[in-house]
């Protein structure tokens, strides 16, 4: 890392943070992750434990609850706390409960979803602000299914002052149509959404800037020719993949639930258990349009 990286990590480090009271924090890493104890996600939270609650996912970006034992009504109350929930395109396509995607994956499994670095659903006019992905059940082995986590404010930060006042000035096409047709075999039609974001947005609780492309949704920068959208990009997206210091790894017991910042985190989901099972699923909460 250039020297202003490590002075962001050095101040994200040293930050002062207010002592919690009604929750255990444990930092998985400096910069991303924590585990968070003392709550049972099945019960009412009190106001204070919500604010706790929020206040650990802004500072921490993804935080981590064990050994919850969550009906669909739970998973779904304690998403309301925070917003508006999304229906997935694929869910809805499956029916059932639309609010309430199904994360399944088999020794029958051609696919498994997130395999690609990625934020959740950015085509979207106003993506998730967050995703709860509940696992009732993971590998048999104890081990595999991890999801890695990545920081894009520190992605972001990590670049020369020159690149990132350029990117500052450009957008980019999420296209609803990519992860589908090229990670799940479906054809294209009309509910696809397709959105232009900036490539520099701020988070719009903290302020801080982050880098707003993925691998997952990105289809092109509109302002440069397709060969220089296509380098560009291919370069900010190894920049993320090949970077284990803007990461942690969350390692999946039975009984978890994950709620990640959708806004500034990218994530990957390991498919290293096959022909085992791994299933749960994830709630997600509309977030607003992100703004350079």
């Amino acid at each position: 890392m250039h020297r202003e990286a490590l002075d962001a990590v050095e101040a994200l480090v040293n930050a002062r943070r207010e002592p919690y009271e009604t929750i255990h924090v444990r930092p998985l890493t400096p910069v991303i992750g924590a585990e968070i104890e003392g709550v049972d996600l099945a019960a009412e939270l009190s106001n204070q434990q919500f604010s706790e609650v929020h206040r650990a996912l802004l500072e921490h970006h993804v935080i981590v609850f064990r050994d919850q034992q969550l009906g669909a009504e739970d998973h779904k109350r304690f998403a309301r706390r925070f917003g508006r929930l999304h229906v997935h395109p694929l869910q809805a396509q499956r029916g059932g409960d639309v609010e309430r995607l199904v994360v399944k994956a088999s020794k029958s499994s051609k696919y498994v979803a997130g395999e690609s670095w990625h934020s959740d659903v950015t085509c979207d006019a106003e993506p998730p602000m967050g995703s709860l992905l509940y696992l009732h059940q993971t590998p048999e082995i104890g081990m595999g299914g991890d999801t890695l986590f990545a920081n894009m404010h520190l992605a972001l930060e990590m670049l020369s002052a020159p690149m990132r006042a350029f990117l500052e000035t450009l957008t980019a096409v999420h296209d609803g149509a990519i992860p589908w047709v090229q990670g799940y075999g479906y054809r294209p039609n009309e509910d696809f959404q397709k959105n232009e974001h900036p490539v520099v947005v701020r988070h719009p609780e903290t302020g801080r800037q982050l880098l707003y492309v993925n691998r997952g949704f990105t289809s092109h920068i509109p302002q440069l020719a397709r060969f220089e959208s296509a380098a560009l990009l291919e370069m900010l997206y190894r920049h993320i993949e090949t970077q284990p210091a803007l990461t942690c790894r969350v390692r999946w017991t039975p009984n978890t639930l994950v709620f990640w910042d959708n806004r500034c985190t990218q994530h990957q989901a390991i498919w290293d258990y096959y022909p085992l099972d791994r299933s749960g699923h994830r709630v997600s909460i509309i977030g607003e349009r992100p703004a350079a």
